[in-house]
């Protein structure tokens, strides 16, 4: 049996015989589908809210700790009076 004649067997056996499936597969889709989409948005606003605290922290250290600042020069002894 070549390809052809696989698919149009196929085909024939579709058309014959409407697809059987159990009735509650559509409510346990439906169920799923919304447990999924709440876990997702549920992973999303956790995603979200730790950045928005990564970046607070970080603007509170940056705010503190100054890191754009020189740190004084410590290389050379301070001049005892000139």
């Amino acid at each position: 049996m070549n390809r052809a004649e696989r698919e149009a067997a196929v085909r024939r056996i579709m058309r014959e015989s409407p697809p059987r499936v159990p009735p509650q597969l559509y409510a346990d889709a439906l169920r799923r589908g919304r447990r999924v989409l709440r876990r997702r948005v549920a992973a999303r606003r956790l995603m979200w809210l730790l950045l928005c605290a990564a970046a607070l922290a970080f603007t509170v250290w940056a705010v503190t700790a100054r890191p754009w600042a020189r740190p004084p020069s410590e290389t050379a002894p301070p001049l005892p009076d000139w």
